[in-house]
């Protein structure tokens, strides 16, 4: 969400007349994007502006402009705190950015801009072209969430649930197709809780399946309590919905997703998954696990590691509970550091476990490939197949924008390795 947020920001930009840069010390004005579901990630704040600082110590500062979710959650805190900041602007304002910037390009007061504008966001965003020319494209069609999981920080940070016009998003998804685009990325913070005007996600789905030069599509992140039956089946009937979903379950224990206000059990999130694999048997499925969560015992942990070790999630994001000012868990009594460290230490090597013997079987398995780009060092190329793993391979043929066979060599914890499949019937799908 945060890259494509990136992009659009640069769209904005772009219109007075402020380009990219890769040299840091050339920079006229720095935006950091940023995302409040980490602590780190305000600590990084800090530790970014002190690089920047360090950077023109003997130079005329740059406009300085932290934008995204901690801008909207700790606006007033960065401003105080660090005077190096000029501005803030939260992730539903950027469409402020410009006439923010031309303020401070006059030594404007510190600006504060973290309203709740998601419909003026959009509506502007749709008067400017989406420049981004990735071979695999992110398109953001609903954001915010109403779960308000008690860990969480979107509902304060993105607001409430609201859903893009399929209009809006298809212009947008044919825009990206004729800049190159092949795979499109759907994104919510609670994508599958798509609904505009009765359109779900399925509709949408099925929508951009129809534009010719689109060959795969993705969404991300999706909740169990809206994988409705229309979705499922999309995933059977849809040729171009690759077989990968991410659903994240948090916890294996019922105690604990009762705890969050998950408003799903570990027996509801089985059937779904049941369900899907009954339509579609070549499936599989990543998750996103918090692990020491407040009054997690160690028997709640052992079901969130059997839960791990029964659906076998080939990727897996764990993190120990990160207690988010404005969060309804954040005075909750946290508990033993060291504990939570051992849980987490034990959960990641089953995961390994688990990753490492779902990719030790794709070796001299054929995978289909999208290749996005050629890599820096001699004639490699990058892709990923179906399943979202990373692929290498040398040619001394351009395969950017290309989908193609290939015969898996090698693997490691991070990549797949073969060699192309000749095949005369093979098709490129050339970029």
């Amino acid at each position: 969400m945060n890259e494509y947020d990136s992009n659009r920001i640069l769209d904005f930009t772009r219109k007075i007349n402020y380009l990219p840069t890769n040299n840091l010390s050339e920079t006229n004005c720095y935006i950091l994007n940023t995302c409040h579901i980490r602590e780190k990630a305000t600590d990084k704040v800090y530790h970014e502006i002190g690089r920047l600082k360090k950077k023109f110590r003997n130079k005329s500062k740059p406009i300085v402009l932290i934008a995204g979710c901690v801008a909207q959650a700790e606006g007033d805190i960065l401003l105080k705190k660090e005077k190096y900041i000029d501005a803030v602007v939260g992730p539903q304002s950027y469409h402020h950015i410009n006439s923010m910037i031309k303020k401070l390009e006059k030594n404007s007061q510190p600006i504060n801009f973290t309203e709740f504008e998601v419909i003026e966001k959009f509506d502007t965003l749709n008067s400017i072209k989406n420049t981004n020319n990735n071979i695999s494209a992110f398109l953001t069609i609903q954001e915010g969430c109403d779960k308000f999981c008690k860990f969480c920080v979107v509902p304060y940070t993105r607001g409430p649930e609201y859903s893009r016009s399929m209009k809006e998003i298809i212009s947008e998804a044919k825009y990206l197709a004729d800049n190159g685009a092949k795979e499109i990325n759907l994104l919510g913070q609670n994508v599958n809780a798509y609904n505009f005007e009765g359109k779900k996600l399925s509709d949408l789905i099925f929508e951009i399946s129809d534009i010719k030069k689109i060959e795969r599509i993705r969404y991300t992140t999706s909740h169990p309590r809206d994988f409705t039956e229309d979705l499922i089946e999309a995933h059977k009937n849809c040729k171009k919905l690759m077989p990968l979903i991410h659903l994240p379950i948090q916890s294996g224990s019922n105690k604990i997703l009762t705890a969050m206000n998950r408003k799903h059990t570990v027996e509801e999130y089985f059937e779904v998954i049941k369900k899907i694999i009954k339509v579609k048997p070549d499936i599989k499925f990543s998750s996103d696990f918090i692990i020491g969560y407040p009054s997690e015992t160690y028997d709640d942990f052992k079901k969130t590691l059997q839960i791990m070790s029964k659906i076998k999630f080939i990727n897996s994001f764990s993190f120990i509970f990160s207690a988010r000012p404005g969060t309804p868990a954040f005075n909750l009594n946290i508990i033993d550091e060291k504990v939570s460290r051992d849980r987490l230490i034990e959960f990641q090597q089953t995961a390994a476990s688990i990753k490492t013997d779902y990719r030790k079987k794709l070796v001299n398995k054929t995978a289909k490939v999208l290749f996005e780009n050629k890599m820096k060092s001699g004639n490699k190329y990058f892709g990923r197949d179906e399943y979202f793993n990373s692929v290498i391979v040398e040619s001394k043929n351009n395969l950017t924008g290309k989908i193609k066979n290939v015969k898996i060599l090698k693997v490691n914890q991070t990549t797949l390795f073969g060699d192309i499949v000749p095949n005369l019937n093979q098709t490129d799908h050339a970029a």
